[in-house]
């Protein structure tokens, strides 16, 4: 007889790292997410520039974490792989969904903002797509929207959202080929992105973080 798959919703604990104070006084709330192999531990260390005494930036890692080489040394995190990717963009999503709710339990009166890092750009898509409240600012960088997702649901739900693409001119893993593909995908639905460059790879770069949040 063929094994039966079966699924168990099981609780587990969940990491994220916090930047900066949640608290009445928080007018912004960053959350950011991490590319594919990275920690939130370390990513985190790119936005401190963003904080002040108004501005909170959290950043949650993905649950499945794994050696980047071979058994034993470094540990990066992943948020889906394509085995079972339904449930493991549902699990995300509602991860993040928690993620928005406790902060803002924390900071009431702040804004949201949220800035998706290659794979994380795509994790931030999908979760935005289902949002049923407002995120004032939306920042792909060096990520894209899936090309498996549905943009009217992107439509509604970045209707009034700033979107910003943001990538390096060196950057080996963002083809501008693909980059006009997706903005005439993005423009159809009738999104409007902002588009950013800068002199660099596959990184997170200060100066541009720095304009982002001047023009907030």
């Amino acid at each position: 007889m063929a094994a039966q798959h079966r699924t168990l919703q099981v609780p587990r604990t969940a990491h994220l790292y916090q930047a900066g104070t949640l608290s009445a006084e928080t007018q912004h709330l960053w959350i950011v997410c991490h590319g594919y192999g990275q920690l939130a531990r370390y990513f985190i260390r790119h936005f401190e520039g963003l904080v002040d005494e108004h501005t909170a930036v959290l950043a949650p890692e993905a649950n499945s974490r794994f050696y980047l080489e071979g058994v034993s040394g470094r540990v990066g995190a992943t948020w889906m792989t394509k085995e079972e990717r339904l449930h493991e963009i549902s699990d995300y999503v509602s991860y993040l969904n928690l993620v928005r709710e406790t902060a803002l339990q924390e900071a009431p009166n702040a804004t949201l903002h949220v800035l998706g890092f290659s794979q994380g750009g795509a994790t931030v898509c999908r979760w935005l797509a289902q949002a049923q409240w407002p995120v004032t600012r939306l920042v792909l960088w060096a990520g894209m929207f899936p090309e498996d997702m549905e943009m009217a649901s992107a439509r509604q739900a970045l209707a009034h959202t700033k979107l910003s693409y943001v990538y390096g001119l060196q950057d080996p893993f963002v083809a501008d080929e693909k980059v006009q593909e997706q903005l005439t995908r993005v423009r159809a639905a009738g999104l409007e992105p902002e588009i950013i460059t800068f002199e660099g790879k596959h990184e997170i770069n200060p100066e541009v973080l720095q304009q982002i949040k001047k023009n907030l």
